[in-house]
This record gives structure tokens, C-alpha cells and sequence, in this order.
């Protein structure tokens, strides 16, 4: 993580899940089933807790033989000033700037309640390397975001696809909860999700953001 970064990205890490157009529509059909009744209708949110904190180069430990462990590549928004109950219209005039979020998962049942122990273990939300003034990138709903393994391409997407703009999400957010200076929000991985093994090297890489990398291992070979 940039010496930036690291001292303006210092707050909550606050995850909305569900904000892609493809992985939306792949789960309407289940939505309109019990418990859920209907798709959502606000941001689907969950937090990674400050123990999940990560940089850039840094390791993420293979929870082991039989469990996938799955990257989520994502646009992260640094929150620049305390955002209480503000408009769409002035909801950037809140965002400091913009870095790579690589948001790693247990695979999860349910898109409503995300599970602390699928989200939340050690070292599962690395940041950076970049810090991004807002001023300085154009228009961050036009960003191809691409996720490789070992080099290989697995997952490609934009985010001209987001179900809801960056301005949207923190008006409804702080509809309900202050957004607080230094807090990142982490705006939705795309559709399909993609395992990852000990020894494997993955690598997020946002347009005008660089290049996130971290290497996966086994759980033996030390900690986070």
C-alpha cells in the first residue's frame, strides 16, 4: 500500500454486494423464491473487519484442502469527507480518490447475509497499490477492471455495468450511516467468481488504478 494510500484509507472497509448488471440478473430468479420474495431494492451491504486489512505484494493464506478460497476483484472508493444524508448530486464532493480492492471469499450461500466467516478471515481484503486523487481519473463508471491468475486472464468487466453509480450508493448509504473520512467503499465484484490455490499469484488490474498483486498461501507456510 502507497504511504498515501495507507494514511488516507484509514476507516471502515465497507462492501456492497450485488452491484454488477450480470450478477444481478443471474440471481433475480432466486430472489423471487423464499426467504427473499422479491430482489433487493437498497445496496446489499457487508463490512470486512480490520483484521482483514492487506497491501499490495502481500500473502493470503489458503484456508486449506477442500474449502475454495475466491478473489473479488473490485473499484474501491476512498472517502475524502464525512458524508451524513447526502444527495447523488453532491455525493463525489465526498470521495478523496480511488484504489484497487481485491475483496477475497469463502463462496457463500447468500447474497443477503453475508458470513463473517466467508468475509472476514485474516488478510482477505488487500488495497492499493495506488492512490488515485478524484480530480484525477475522468469518469471511474467507464473502468475496465480485469482479475488474472498465474498471468492468465479470468475475469474481465466495467464498471459502466454497476447496478448502482458511485454517486447513488453514497446517497443511499448515508441515507442511514455516516460515511466517515477515510472510509473505503468497495463497489461489487463482477459476475463469476474464480478459485485460487497455494503458490497461485493473482492480480487486479482498474484502468488509470495499476496493478493489485498478492500471492496465495497454504496455510502452513505462515499467516497474515
Amino acid at each position: 500500500m502507497s504511504h498515501a494510500l495507507h494514511d488516507i484509507a484509514t476507516g471502515t472497509l465497507l462492501g456492497v454486494a450485488l452491484n454488477y448488471q450480470g450478477l444481478l440478473l443471474k440471481r433475480l430468479s432466486e430472489f423471487e423464491q423464499s426467504p427473499y420474495q422479491k430482489p433487493p431494492v437498497k445496496p446489499v451491504l457487508f463490512i470486512k473487519t480490520p483484521n482483514t486489512r492487506n497491501v499490495h505484494g502481500g500473502a493470503v493464506v489458503h484456508p486449506g484442502a477442500g474449502i475454495s478460497l475466491q478473489p473479488g476483484p473490485a473499484l474501491g472508493v476512498v472517502i475524502g469527507k464525512d458524508a451524513s444524508r447526502v444527495s447523488a448530486d453532491e455525493a463525489l464532493d465526498h470521495v478523496a480518490g480511488y484504489t484497487i480492492v481485491n475483496e477475497f471469499s469463502l463462496p457463500e450461500e447468500s447474497y443477503y447475509r453475508p458470513a463473517v466467516k466467508a468475509k472476514c478471515r485474516d488478510g482477505f481484503c488487500a488495497i492499493g497499490p495506488e492512490f488515485v486523487p478524484r480530480e484525477q481519473l475522468a469518469n471511474p463508471h467507464d473502468l475496465t477492471l480485469q482479475l488474472r491468475v498465474n498471468g492468465e486472464l479470468r475475469q474481465e468487466d466495467s464498471t459502466a455495468n454497476f447496478v448502482r453509480k458511485i454517486p447513488q450508493l453514497i446517497a443511499e448509504i448515508s441515507e442511514f450511516m455516516t460515511l466517515y473520512a477515510g472510509d473505503v467503499l468497495i463497489t461489487g465484484t463482477p459476475l463469476g467468481r474464480v478459485d485460487v490455490l497455494p503458490g497461485d499469484r493473482v492480480d487486479v488490474e482498474i484502468q488509470g488504478l495499476g496493478c493489485l498483486t498478492n500471492v496465495i498461501v497454504a496455510e502452513q507456510e505462515g499467516t497474515v
